[in-house]
């Protein structure tokens, strides 16, 4: 498939189903991209499609399948896009096109020759629990247990959203920018990276249950 270069074409790669509750058009909104009037198009759409279709059939339709529908809040960044948005001078917080590569910039491999995703998600049913304890460590650990194939998660304090990737070499590590608890939850290592984190998600399951 070749980059659109039409509204015709555009709508064709939107509708390109990669896993049973996403499209691609799911991911393809971007602020950055409407402010900044810059088209949020692949420039390879096919590789884009294969590493969306791995994180959406991987990693966030088990999230979903477990705690309901999730919310995209920032997902696919063209390297014009995410270029804009590592510009110091606009503090849109973007790393670098090199350093996204296999992660905002879906359809470019990094480095080593690596695909991979992410995006950054809402789970919309862990809002309550999280702004009344403020244990984001729980939605995490579920993670961490029951997504194997996910790479790396990172939380922001608003609504507990994180950027959540899939990876053909996966970090395995669980990082937070949220006040008082900053920094890495969990890497391969660690003593608390192995055996069943359940004791810190029951509380969560739990309430998700009882609200069903």
């Amino acid at each position: 498939m070749k980059s659109p270069k039409s509204v015709k074409t555009l709508e064709e790669l939107g509708r390109v189903q990669l896993s049973p509750s996403f499209f691609m058009r799911d991911f393809l909104y971007s602020e950055i991209s409407q402010i900044e009037n810059i088209p949020n198009i692949p420039d390879y759409p096919d590789v884009a499609v294969e590493a969306g279709k791995q994180l959406c059939s991987r990693v966030l339709e088990p999230i979903q399948q477990q705690f309901g529908r999730i919310s995209i809040r920032s997902a696919y960044r063209s390297p014009l896009v995410n270029g804009k948005g590592a510009e110091k001078k606009n503090q849109y917080n973007c790393a670098r096109n090199e350093a996204n590569y296999a992660g905002h910039i879906w359809d470019y491999r990094d480095k080593d020759g690596h695909m991979g995703a992410t995006a950054c998600i809402v789970v919309n049913s862990f809002l309550p629990y999280y702004e009344q304890t403020g244990h984001w460590q729980a939605l995490a650990w579920w993670i961490h247990d029951n997504v194997p194939d996910y790479s790396s998660m990172y939380f922001f304090p608003k609504l507990a959203a994180f950027n959540i990737s899939w990876h053909e070499n996966p970090t395995k590590t669980i990082k937070s920018y949220i006040a008082g608890s900053k920094g890495t939850l969990t890497k391969p290592g660690m003593d608390n990276f192995s055996g069943s984190h359940v004791s810190e998600y029951q509380a969560l399951l739990d309430v998700i249950k009882g609200n069903r």
